[in-house]
């Protein structure tokens, strides 16, 4: 856009009553901002109503205040606003059915772009294995150049995010804010961490607190962004099937781990699995579905873990198998004394093939 053509664009998003799709009204009824903006009462009331067209041709709540904030914000180095139309607009986003008119980003805007492109999504309250899958899969397709597109919600979007960092790699969090806030606040570090190494993006003003109409909407430029979604862990009530709900409709892959029947944070990618989503186990079963999009994938190094391999003959950890397990259940399959299953056991924890889980379980850590 040029360089002054953005006041038009945040005052178009801004106004009450304005959202994407009656954005996108307006644009294609009378062309960019300053035309809509132009337009007589009438016109714009037949285009979309007389409350909205009261509206538009009014100033915004806080205006003033709004567009200085904005322009100090855009002075700021990888602070940067792309509308419809902008070369720098991602075109997978551009070609879904509900794309924002305005994007703000801290970082790099290529990111958005990427020619590998997979989010990775799931539970707020992941097992520490869901955890560890999300970064295990995460650093592994970012060291091959994918870059890793999440919500940088707690949970298993923090660890997707954490894994491609930790690979050197891409990766591009989609927030429900306003790009100049954090949510949650204790992910402040890992947010500038990704706009060093990709970008943050969100289509709402600066200032815009968490909301929760916000995050469901977010999933969308989260599954447009990227070629690919792939659930981790998930609830029947996830968030996360939406965007892989979305991601379906848009013609895009869905991948799903599956994981123990007992584990409420399974049943969502289970549902998926049954639904058509590809059931993964490495981060190659991903590759083998998307390569006519991607490419031939690179020989990726083992991703760095301070784990030593697991013994695939150890009696604990085949008595323990892959679901949660409580001790006595343990000691009653391994036939062990309390003393000798306890130092084993704190041996396997050291050594990364077991977790500790609330209620006094004990879970198998496989590494992807």
């Amino acid at each position: 856009m040029a360089p002054d053509d953005w006041v038009e664009w945040l005052r178009l998003i801004a106004t009450p009553g304005v959202g994407s799709a009656t954005a996108r009204r307006l644009l294609a009824a009378f062309g960019p901002p300053a035309a809509v903006f132009a337009q007589r009462l009438g016109a714009l009331a037949e285009a979309v109503g007389p409350t909205v067209a009261g509206r538009l041709q009014a100033e915004p709540p806080d205006w003033p205040a709004l567009r200085a904030r904005t322009q100090a914000w855009l002075a700021q180095a990888d602070h940067h606003l792309i509308a419809l139309g902008d070369a720098a607009y991602p075109a997978s986003l551009l070609t879904t059915p509900d794309p924002p008119p305005l994007l703000h980003v801290v970082g790099n805007p290529a990111a958005l772009s990427a020619p590998r492109a997979l989010a990775v999504v799931g539970s707020r309250n992941p097992t520490p294995q869901g955890a560890d899958n999300a970064r295990a899969f995460a650093r592994a397709l970012a060291a091959e150049g994918v870059c890793i597109v999440s919500g940088l919600a707690a949970g298993i979007d923090a660890a997707a995010h954490e894994g491609a960092l930790a690979a050197g790699g891409q990766t591009v969090a989609v927030v429900g804010t306003g790009v100049d806030r954090v949510y949650p606040a204790r992910h402040r570090a890992l947010a500038h961490q990704i706009a060093a190494a990709g970008c943050l993006v969100s289509e709402h003003p600066l200032g815009t607190p968490p909301l929760a109409p916000h995050f469901p909407r977010r999933n969308r430029i989260i599954a447009g962004l990227t070629h690919g979604t792939l659930v981790v862990e998930a609830s029947l009530g996830s968030g996360s099937l939406i965007t892989a709900e979305l991601a379906t409709q848009m013609g895009r892959e869905v991948f799903a781990i599956p994981g123990s029947i007992h584990a409420p944070q399974a049943r969502g990618c289970h549902a998926l699995i049954r639904q058509g989503a590809k059931l993964v186990e490495t981060a190659e079963h991903i590759h083998e579905e998307l390569r006519a999009v991607w490419g031939p994938s690179a020989d990726a190094p083992p991703p760095a873990s301070g784990a030593t391999p697991a013994p695939a003959d150890d009696p604990v950890l085949t008595a323990l198998g892959h679901d949660p397990t409580p001790f006595d259940l343990l000691q009653v399959r391994c036939g062990w004394d309390t003393a000798r299953l306890q130092a084993h056991l704190l041996t396997l924890e050291l050594d990364g093939h077991v977790q500790r889980l609330p209620g006094g379980l004990l879970q198998r850590v496989v590494r992807a």
